[in-house]
């Protein structure tokens, strides 16, 4: 006997609401085993595989390709029958047992692709099919919900109705796209864009332009950015530095210069381990206190054809500095291919953003949220520089420090950012015995 059942977008950790389809991996009417990855899905970390704990017959897809998918909606639908199928013996039909946290469950040894053959066919001759595949029903879009009444709105976090207080709006009036309905901050921003511009129908037809529209990566990027600056109290400093010590250093002990900004930082976040750390909030959006890192987990900022992207160096305070060279080394080069996993592109406690390889002088770094605080480098370049008594010629960097104001005052991240300059201009005492 067949029944339907429903599986929905797992929870994906990072505090991650929605996921794109990049590429489904099954259609309507394949038969699937245990744990077998159905869908490609894309979010602000990587783009990962999806697995699906029931065995059975496809019925139903979330929507096409490129669609937008919140955590906890209907990502498949599942024939499941109590005989079991021929990838999975009976009593599998339940599911694998898995728990869906973070990226999905087991990998699985099944086939891929399976069509259910259709009566008279080759395939229905050697090969029977047990579970029956019911009708396929059309292959639904994700559908916003609308809210209830504002006596009973539902809305994820505090925060939300923070915001949308202080924009004066009324949240029975905005469509949930959170599971069950739930309202979410992007809800609240595009009621407040539709109520600021009203578009027409003579202003679309008289509009100029492209419009593109911010999806998978982008659009998550995108929102963890507006995330930090509505949450963070963030200031910077700066400061520029003599870096002719440190190219020497760099030609002596055979690594680049991210590398040895990335051990400064270690020795900085030693010396001031406020600043490697996170604050908490409680259930009513209000801070109760700031959690001090252990670990020292290195971001640091690299390109990829994704865009943007943080990989992370895990115990980089554990790491020579030969050690961390490598270790960049090899998440520059997966960041490149695209082949950062889930696991590599988060858990980071402080960031490390070499801005100097596009040619930037300085910046104001947004903090990469939740942490505490993030290094800007910027090129080094050739400059006037007073030695001594005399004017000479040397290579300068500016460096630029963003901090959350609410985990330290301005003279932490003052002396952090002294001792940054401090080891740049004489990095030979600070390498010797790291």
């Amino acid at each position: 006997m067949a029944s339907v059942r429903e599986f929905v977008l797992p929870d994906l950790g990072e505090g991650l609401t929605s996921a794109e389809i990049v590429r489904w991996l099954v259609a309507v009417g394949d038969v699937i085993a245990v744990d077998q990855p159905v869908a490609e899905v894309e979010t602000a970390k990587a783009v990962v595989e999806v697995p699906c704990p029931y065995p059975g017959v496809v019925t139903t897809l979330a929507g096409p390709e490129g669609a937008v998918v919140p955590v906890g909606a209907p990502l498949i639908t599942v024939a499941t029958s109590e005989a079991g199928t021929a990838e999975s013996p009976k009593g599998e039909a339940g599911g694998s047992g898995n728990v869906l946290v973070g990226y999905g469950t087991s990998h699985s040894s099944g086939p891929r692709r399976r069509r259910v053959a259709h009566p008279g066919s080759p395939a229905a001759t050697q090969a029977p099919v047990p579970v029956p595949a019911p009708a396929p029903a059309p292959a639904p879009a994700p559908v916003a919900v609308k809210a209830p009444a504002a006596h009973a709105v539902a809305v994820i976090s505090p925060l939300v109705r923070r915001f949308a207080r202080e924009q004066g709006l009324d949240l029975a009036t905005v469509s949930g796209t959170g599971r069950d309905g739930l309202i979410m901050r992007a809800d609240v921003e595009r009621a407040v864009q539709a109520r600021a511009v009203p578009v027409t129908a003579a202003d679309a037809t008289a509009a100029e332009g492209e419009f593109i529209p911010l999806r998978g990566g982008a659009r998550i990027a995108a929102e963890r950015f507006a995330r930090s600056r509505s949450e963070i109290p963030d200031a910077t400093c700066w400061v520029d530095a003599d870096a002719t010590a440190l190219l020497e250093a760099k030609a002596a002990v055979g690594v680049g210069v991210l590398p040895l900004f990335a051990r400064v930082c270690v020795a900085a976040l030693r010396r001031f381990p406020a600043l490697n750390s996170s604050v908490e909030l409680g259930p009513d959006g209000v801070p109760t206190g700031v959690r001090r890192h252990r670990a020292i987990h290195l971001g640091f900022a690299a390109q990829s054809e994704r865009g943007l992207v943080v990989p992370v160096v895990r115990d980089a305070d554990r790491l020579t500095t030969e050690e961390l060279a490598q270790e960049i080394a090899r998440l520059t080069e997966s960041a490149r291919a695209g082949t950062l996993t889930p696991a590599e592109l988060t858990g980071s406690t402080f960031t490390l953003n070499n801005y100097g390889v596009f040619g930037v002088d300085g910046s104001t770094p947004i903090i990469n949220h939740p942490e505490a605080a993030m290094l800007g480098v910027g090129r080094i370049a050739r400059k006037p520089w007073v030695v001594g008594e005399e004017l000479a010629v040397r290579s300068v960097v500016q460096l630029s420090f963003t901090f959350d104001h609410r985990v330290c005052d301005g003279a932490t991240a003052g002396g952090f950012l002294r001792f940054v300059a401090d080891a740049v201009e004489s990095p030979v005492g600070l390498l010797r015995h790291m």
